[in-house]
């Protein structure tokens, strides 16, 4: 891992780790604000419990899963997107500054949704980053290269050697019996 991956993914995480925290340990503090998302979404997922509150709690345990995942290094891929889940329900719910009036706390919010798009970009550029390995998508694309590579040889190979089998085929074919 390198130098960047070791310091980044903990800066990265601990954002999520700590707000995953007070999520769980005080969900009453946030349901007021995640209210309006929370709702539509539960009912249209019936897999998600129907109180706020255990929605605003099943969030924070993603989220300190996810950056526990992340800070460590373990599925680091799978943690970010995860992680980019959650936030972008939570960045809807709250900070909507376009419904602030005061203009000091518009600012603040847009500050904040901002800061949350920034977290956002730096998550999936985490789940897209394959830690100087090669993705499945080149391995995949690789390997369909090798096989087509080796079907040419085939190809030329039985060619090379069919025309001279053929016409060692046709002589004996004349030659009596």
């Amino acid at each position: 891992m390198t130098l960047l991956r070791l310091v980044g993914r903990p800066l990265l995480a601990s954002m999520f780790v700590s707000g995953g925290l007070q999520s769980l340990r005080a969900p009453e503090q946030v349901s007021p604000v995640a209210e309006p998302v929370v709702r539509p979404v539960t009912d249209q997922v019936t897999a998600l419990p129907d109180r706020t509150e255990d929605v605003v709690r099943l969030t924070g345990a993603v989220q300190v899963a996810g950056g526990l995942l992340l800070a460590t290094g373990r599925v680091p891929r799978v943690a970010a997107l995860a992680l980019a889940a959650t936030l972008v329900p939570t960045t809807w719910a709250a900070h909507r500054f376009w419904e602030a009036e005061d203009a000091e706390e518009r600012t603040q919010q847009r500050l904040h949704f901002l800061k949350n798009l920034s977290m956002l970009g730096g998550l999936l550029i985490t789940a897209a980053d394959t830690g100087g390995s090669p993705s499945l998508a080149w391995r995949g694309r690789h390997a369909a290269r090798g096989v087509r590579r080796e079907a040419r040889l085939v190809r030329r190979s039985v060619r090379a050697t069919a025309r001279p089998a053929a016409a060692v085929g046709a002589v004996r074919a004349k030659l009596p019996g």
